[in-house]
């Protein structure tokens, strides 16, 4: 087959001393995926593809669990439905032991369908419908009330069912130069927690068992987690002294951060991104320090992006190139940013799975779908790639498979490999059929 021509362009290449910034990067090439050749991969499963490693997640569970274990005694890890609710993505984290973490109706039959009892299921968010409270409340779950209407409601369900509820509840704060999550849960430093514990304890129908913070996303700084802690405690003996309220859990939430690089980020992410020793250190060190060893709460972790997004791979297909009036030269790829939400966040990792030699220019990579916004990476160095050569884009495990969504193009195979090599199926490529099954014509038109 002939091959397109495409017009030189000139780089002017700087000889002498090898400047501030050292050797000029060499691209690696990646042609397998834990030991499975992206050939077959894309041969078998199509392109584009996203791929799980049930190794990687295993792994990436157990070096948490032993960073707080080792360093706690009380710890129980629950998985964040929202990063990723694909079912065996849910039940390979079940079967390792983790909890359910849901913030939603969805998400809590989500967990119950994959047979997580009520009492293991942790119901976080700003909006719980009454029905799906109540629900909640009487089988037994762990919920964290996030305002005054949720602690209203659940008042109504314990008069109605005419038994006590147990709830949680969320809590904020200042945390120094840290911008708080203060439109979640209550505040701590204008008094309205402490109104709340007191209005819940006057009415005589709830029972306040723990307590819950989430400070935010993508936490680089382990700091912040141990200045949260402290408020937390600090909060529990208050209402400890003043109501007699003995704490069972504290849930610190989630946040920790994946090996992903943020846009305009300028250090590599391997020298940014905490151990999760360092998370552990500072949560374990001032729990231990300042609650008596027969008294210590139950610390449950709701750990999501920092397990998962480095266990799944985005696998992609060259469609085009072209050269673009700056001189830039432009790839496009058959994933847009319909399957990839997260670039609009992320600068990924794209690595050439076929090797071409080592010589790079800076590119964009665009997706395949007719809008301008289309961007997977808008300056990155990759080697000559030609249509039809495969890319692996990583990591992309973390929220990318519950914000994908059908825009212009269908949404693809998602695989997982197991442990022994075995290759499976975990969600099947859509059809047209599917995407509109519930539509209907009105009768009307014909």
């Amino acid at each position: 087959m002939k091959k397109l021509y495409e017009k030189p362009f000139i780089t002017r290449h700087h000889g002498g001393i090898i400047n501030k910034f050292g050797e000029p990067p060499r691209t690696q090439i990646y042609d397998s995926i834990d030991g499975i050749k992206v050939s077959e991969l894309i041969g078998r499963f199509g392109s584009p593809l996203f791929v799980y490693s049930e190794k990687k997640i295993k792994e990436q569970y157990r070096r948490l669990l032993d960073a707080f274990t080792l360093r706690y005694p009380k710890v129980q890890h629950s998985w964040s439905y929202k990063t990723n609710y694909l079912k065996a993505v849910c039940k390979t984290f079940h079967n390792l032991g983790s909890w359910a973490e849901v913030v939603s109706d969805m998400e809590y039959e989500m967990a119950k369908k994959l047979g997580i009892e009520p009492a293991k299921i942790i119901f976080n968010g700003p909006f719980k419908p009454y029905h799906i409270l109540k629900t909640a409340l009487t089988e037994g779950a762990m919920v964290n009330i996030d305002g005054m209407d949720e602690l209203y409601d659940a008042e109504k369900i314990a008069h109605e069912t005419g038994n006590p509820v147990n709830i949680g509840i969320r809590l904020n704060m200042s945390l120094g130069t840290y911008t708080a999550w203060d439109r979640f849960g209550f505040n701590i430093d204008s008094g309205e927690a402490y109104r709340a514990v007191k209005r819940a304890v006057s009415g005589g129908k709830i029972c306040l068992t723990g307590l819950h913070c989430h400070v935010g996303t993508f936490m680089l700084d382990p700091d912040i987690y141990r200045m949260a802690v402290k408020r937390l405690i600090e909060f529990s003996k208050l209402i400890k002294d003043e109501f007699d309220i003995t704490i069972k859990y504290i849930d610190i939430g989630g946040g920790f951060a994946s090996r992903n690089k943020l846009k305009g980020a300028y250090l590599p992410t391997d020298e940014i991104t905490p151990a999760f020793d360092s998370y552990a250190e500072a949560v374990a060190d001032e729990l231990l320090s300042a609650i008596k060893p027969g008294e210590l709460p139950l610390l449950i972790l709701e750990t999501g992006r920092a397990l998962i997004d480095e266990c799944a791979s985005l696998i992609a297909s060259v469609c085009a190139v072209k050269r673009l009036p700056s001189g830039m030269r432009a790839v496009i790829i058959d994933a847009g940013v319909n399957l990839l939400f997260t670039s609009f966040w992320y600068n990924h990792n794209i690595l050439p799975a076929v090797d071409r030699g080592y010589v790079t220019e800076d590119h964009v990579v665009y997706g395949p779908l007719c809008m301008q916004i289309d961007v997977i990476h808008p300056q990155i160095k990759l080697p000559h790639l030609e249509k039809g050569d495969a890319v692996i884009i990583g990591p992309v495990g973390a929220y990318n498979n519950t914000q994908w969504l059908q825009f212009i193009q269908l949404r693809p195979n998602v695989v997982m490999i197991g442990e022994n090599g075995d290759i499976s199926v975990i969600r099947e490529a859509e059809t047209l059929e599917y995407l509109q099954e519930k539509e209907r014509v009105p009768e009307w038109m014909g």
